[in-house]
């Protein structure tokens, strides 16, 4: 299998809810006007307490400055595991659990930090861009390194370093919300025919919906997730927010599958921390359990088909006292 380093240079900041006004002209440009800029990888996801961006340096331009945006002190690359060449993009997602065993238990081993985002495409693994040459080393043996320059995959050399760490896991409490979920995806060509309606996912009916909702069922959170990355749309909202949008225009799986969510964190995580991710598709990866991960600034969250959630919870936590 091949790993791919891409070539885009990451930025991970959170805008607090009462900002999100101030960004609004900056995120529709990205999400909606790409062509207006030269951002070739965008993410957004809103939480309870936040908006999580991910974005190129290109893309980092339209944010403004403020006090409301909290910004990652690190860059970050993003890495992808291709399956039979290819672009990683045209190929068949591989999952956050078929990568589990061969990419994150071995960073999180050597004490490397990674930031997940799963795509309805495919799944990428940022690294901070400092901590590459320890990542090319500790998986030079699983993998084949390619870099992407100027969107060719050249052969990447591994550099011969090691830094001691090893880590000691941290247990982490988990939380399953009552929404069940779609992972999703639609043409680009349809956007600007949903466009008013994702604005309004996105920046403008969080409050009002998901109130009535808090009050007869406290579990029930606020999550929609956007990414435009390489000219691929991904989108991951609840059930009810899907019901919103015309039919055919979300490509969906023909079983119609949905998920449910796994909530890691009591409270915010930060960056430094490692083996969160490992912590929880270790386990699923042994149960054979396919999941989607996103995390976000403070929480992380993993997607698991609703028939799964069950044995996930029973599994993550038998894991936690395990230890």
């Amino acid at each position: 299998m091949e790993l791919h380093i891409l070539e885009h240079s990451l930025k991970v900041a959170s805008i607090e809810k009462e900002g999100i006004q101030i960004c609004t002209h900056g995120l529709i440009k990205l999400a909606f006007l790409a062509s207006k800029t030269r951002c070739k990888f965008f993410s957004l996801t809103e939480t309870p307490e936040d908006y999580t961006i991910i974005v190129d340096a290109e893309g980092f331009k339209e944010l403004p400055q403020s006090e409301h945006i909290s910004v990652a002190d690190a860059t970050w690359l993003a890495l992808n595991v291709v399956s039979g060449g290819g672009n990683a993009s045209n190929s068949q997602p591989i999952g956050v659990t078929k990568i589990a065993k061969s990419v994150i238990a071995p960073l999180a081993d050597h004490n490397i930090s990674v930031f997940m985002l799963s795509t309805y495409q495919t799944d990428y693994i940022l690294v901070r861009e400092r901590d590459l040459p320890m990542v090319m080393h500790t998986l030079s043996s699983e993998f084949t390194l390619l870099r992407v320059v100027n969107g060719e995959a050249v052969s990447a050399h591994s550099l011969g370093v090691t830094n001691g760490f090893y880590r000691v896991p941290v247990i982490h409490p988990l939380s399953s919300p009552s929404n069940m979920f779609c992972v999703t995806s639609l043409d680009p060509d349809t956007l600007p025919s949903v466009a008013t309606l994702l604005m309004d996912v996105m920046f403008y009916s969080g409050g009002s919906k998901e109130g009535g909702a808090t009050s007869e069922d406290s579990t029930h959170i606020r999550f929609f997730s956007f990414s435009l990355i390489e000219g691929y749309i991904s989108l991951v909202m609840d059930e009810q927010t899907a019901q919103r949008f015309p039919n055919n225009v979300l490509f969906t799986s023909a079983s119609g599958e949905l998920w449910k969510m796994v909530r890691i964190g009591g409270q915010p995580l930060g960056f430094d921390e490692c083996g969160i991710v490992a912590q929880i598709s270790e386990p699923l990866a042994t149960a054979d359990i396919p999941a989607y991960y996103i995390s976000t600034f403070k929480f992380d969250h993993a997607l698991v088909p609703e028939e799964n959630i069950q044995s996930v919870i029973e599994a993550l936590r038998t894991k936690s006292t395990a230890h």
